[in-house]
């Protein structure tokens, strides 16, 4: 599934779907970012800011998609604030796996194993069918989209997805290469959404990145030179030559969201995919909302970000809408 798939493979969206915007939320503990992993330790403090972020897109129009792991399924207070949401048709939600806090516990901690791809076949199955049914449980339907925390794909999940009854997948974050830490590489994976088998059973819809300045065609190449020479791409971005751009509010400004939105409404995408943690929704437990005022910079970002968007005639979307758009 982390093959770059040949351009047969993309998508085609309904006359009519224009291009949209799907804002997904990677609902998960609080953990310590710069720590090792642990199957215990983690936070769920931060669960209540997801009803004020909640009521926010419901007042922008805004249907987010939760893509949930296991601690958060199995925390009451946000099955009811999420689920009150999906239940009014406001929200959807999903699938997020974080293998090192999913049962079964069979494998050993580790940076190479907190990518869940990476694990023997049948033990990442184990752990995904678990949530998978404890989301379906907990929710009252069965979740269609997925989302491998990590962005950990490996070569059996596409597989799984397809006999777990996932229509969408949205693991995959391009232009960005986790090869260093023993994760995937999709540096050179299209920005398109695109089947991932020759069923057309499972959609992939990456996560929003693109490059911006006069050398970026060049990205891919600079950005593998990169890691024998660390410094090379910070320098031409200091010389406003070439960024990437991720379309997350975390570590990117709403100045660089909108010159990547720019780029990528310019290019056609059907389908532009924001995505951000929700730790983040409250100060202390990521490194973007370190404080209040981190946090209202959150909402201006998104205020700001959808207020360009709606000039631009992008219009929200949901994962129901783009099954049925591409006739999934």
């Amino acid at each position: 599934m982390v093959n770059v798939p040949p351009a047969s493979c993309t998508a085609t969206f309904a006359i009519g779907f224009g291009q949209r915007v799907l804002l997904t939320v990677d609902t998960e503990e609080e953990f310590d970012w710069n720590s090792p992993f642990r199957r215990d330790g983690y936070g769920l403090s931060h669960v209540p800011a997801i009803r004020r972020f909640q009521s926010f897109c419901e007042g922008i129009g805004v249907c987010p998609v939760y893509l949930v792991d296991w601690p958060i399924v199995h925390d009451p207070r946000a099955v009811e604030i999420i689920g009150d949401a999906v239940r009014r048709g406001k929200a959807e939600v999903g699938v997020q796996l974080h293998p090192w806090v999913n049962p079964p516990f069979d494998e050993e901690v580790s940076e190479r194993n907190s990518f869940a791809g990476n694990l023997p076949r049948d033990l990442e199955a184990a752990k995904f069918l678990a949530l998978r049914d404890a989301i379906e449980a907990a929710f009252g339907s069965a979740p269609l989209c997925y989302r491998a925390g990590r962005y950990g794909l490996g070569p059996y999940t596409a597989d799984l997805l397809k006999r777990a009854g996932i229509k969408v997948d949205t693991s995959v974050r391009t232009l960005f290469d986790y090869s260093f830490r023993a994760g995937p590489d999709f540096s050179r994976h299209p920005l398109n959404p695109y089947w991932v088998d020759d069923a057309r059973s499972v959609l992939e819809l990456p996560v929003t990145s693109v490059y911006c300045g006069p050398l970026r065609q060049l990205g891919p190449v600079l950005h593998r030179a990169q890691r024998h020479v660390p410094t090379i791409f910070s320098g031409f971005s200091r010389l406003n030559l070439l960024e990437r751009i991720a379309l997350t509010p975390e570590g990117v400004t709403s100045e660089e969201a909108l010159r990547g939105i720019e780029i990528a409404v310019g290019t056609g995408l059907p389908v532009l995919v924001l995505s951000f943690h929700s730790p983040t929704l409250a100060p202390g437990h990521t490194p973007y909302a370190k404080s209040e005022a981190d946090v209202e910079a959150l909402y201006a970002w998104f205020t700001a970000i959808y207020g360009d968007l709606a000039r631009r005639g992008v219009l929200p979307t949901t994962i129901a809408e783009i099954i049925a758009a591409t006739g999934g």
